[in-house]
């Protein structure tokens, strides 16, 4: 790919299209702003906003990931039965269904960048209150502002990441985002091994940590950008034609990130068109939410992925602490088991990021889902320590490549002004599943055991990859071009 960006028109033509004080969108014979970053190489600039997003990813995955832990250590510190730690985990997942779909709606209307350091500031410093909580009933509640803030966060910041990636490695760099999250899942499980187990309150010092992404929200508002399409669409086009220009005169990134040479016949369309071709070849459809007709079938099919894989994902990592503990392994032993299966994350996420470019979303998506499936069943007919850490690693694996295609695919199957509430909706709605499956967990295993369990687990992965396989193919088209 070249790393010159296309010639534009002069930005002092009183006539120009990009000009800073021109209220319109680029003429037909013009490259838009949104086909102008589709067509430039990876820069330093994208990968300050992949490396920024991510760390607030991250941040994120360390939250929801140390619950696991703090709810094996309450069992013991505070007597608490499966049921009552089942809420701590659930409630929290009620909180982000509830921010998933709201943080969709407020990012389409009031920014990207706002509502991500918003969710950030919300979320870090109700972990950091629910530390001093005094009894389950406070915690509950600090747990469920924790989750709105949590919810509302991770859609937009795919979303953001998505818009501003170029055409050629878009699906990788949305994976890439993702891969913060075994990042942060690695940080609790370390943050979970080390302090939590150290005494009665080495649960709080783990939820003050959480306080981090408070202070990192100040750092999000002054430094992210804010998206081009969402400025377009506001009229404000003196500031995306700024911040278009800031890409293009920003130097190339790590040669890994960059793609090749885009195909012959790459079509040139400006953000109307690209959002209009989106419907398909029914002219006579209207498009006025996610769930009209052009856009019905590949709503049902992406939510039906959201659901399964938040029921087997959020069920089975929420739980592996506390289930190996009562299980006759001590605490330090079952955090040991859980750090070590939680490493696997990262190779999963890197070979998810190459197979998308390579095979493409669908595919890279439905592969990674077989697997889980596979991997599923495997850890319910493990007994030995060894079986549970090589079944638990592959599960990491395959489900956390899984998760990094499925926030890869999302973006891509909505137009413009429907982008961000489609892929919150899709968010909201598989955080449903993450409430229902803490709660399932007991039962489940006083009628079955691990072998019961993980087996729902694995039918649930079985059902998303049949899902996700009706999905379009959007490898290599523009953002909204299908």
């Amino acid at each position: 790919m070249n790393s010159t960006p296309p010639p534009s028109p002069s930005p002092s033509s009183p006539s120009s299209p990009h000009s800073p004080q021109s209220p319109q969108s680029p003429s037909a014979g013009a490259l838009s702003r949104t086909e102008r970053l589709d067509r430039l190489p990876v820069t330093r600039r994208h990968t300050r906003l992949l490396t920024g997003s991510g760390i607030g990813w991250a941040l994120d995955a360390m939250d929801v990931g140390l619950i696991g832990f703090i709810m094996a250590a309450l069992t013991q510190h505070w007597g608490l039965s499966h049921t009552q730690t089942s809420w701590i985990a659930s409630v929290g997942f009620i909180g982000m269904a509830l921010g998933a779909t709201v943080g969709g709606l407020l990012a389409d209307r009031f920014g990207r960048r706002h509502v991500f350091a918003l969710t950030l500031l919300v979320y870090g410093l109700a972990t950091g209150a629910a530390a001093l909580s005094t009894g389950l009933v406070m915690l509950l509640v600090l747990r469920f502002v924790i989750g709105l803030g949590l919810g509302a966060e991770l859609p937009v910041a795919s979303t953001l990441v998505s818009e501003f990636s170029p055409r050629a490695v878009r699906g990788r760099m949305v994976v890439l985002l993702e891969a913060f999250w075994a990042v942060g899942w690695i940080a609790a499980a370390v943050i979970g091994t080390l302090l939590v187990p150290l005494g009665d309150n080495g649960w709080r010092w783990a939820f003050a940590i959480g306080v981090i992404p408070a202070a990192y929200a100040l750092v999000v508002r002054l430094t992210l950008p804010e998206s081009v399409r969402f400025l377009e669409s506001r009229g404000r086009h003196a500031e995306a034609e700024a911040t278009v220009r800031e890409f293009e005169a920003s130097e190339p990134g790590p040669k890994f990130l960059q793609a090749g040479t885009p195909a012959p016949g790459d079509r040139v369309l400006d953000e109307a068109q690209r959002d209009a071709a989106i419907i398909g070849t029914d002219g006579d459809a209207e498009v006025t939410g996610i769930w009209s007709k052009p856009l019905r079938r590949r709503t049902a099919a992406f939510w039906t992925v959201w659901f399964c894989i938040n029921l087997s994902y959020y069920g089975a990592f929420t739980w592996i602490p506390s289930i190996l503990a009562s299980n006759g392994y001590s605490l330090v032993k079952s955090f040991t088991f859980t750090l070590v299966i939680t490493v696997a994350q990262l190779p999963g996420y890197a070979c998810a990021a190459w197979l998308i470019e390579k095979w493409g979303r669908r595919v890279t998506l439905t592969t990674f889902l077989v697997g889980s499936a596979c991997a599923a069943g495997l850890y319910g007919l493990a007994d030995a320590g060894w079986q549970i850490i090589a079944a638990g690693c592959l599960l990491s694996f395959f489900n956390l490549g899984a998760w990094g295609a499925l926030y890869a695919v999302g973006p891509e199957l909505y137009p413009t002004p429907l982008r961000a509430t489609g892929t919150g909706a899709a968010t909201g709605f598989g955080r449903i599943a993450s409430i229902i499956a803490p709660l399932i967990v007991p039962p489940l295993l006083v009628f079955g055991g691990t072998g019961i369990l993980f087996a729902l687990f694995g039918v649930a992965f079985a059902v998303a990859a049949v899902a996700a396989y009706t999905l379009p193919e959007l490898k290599g088209t523009a953002l909204a071009e299908r």
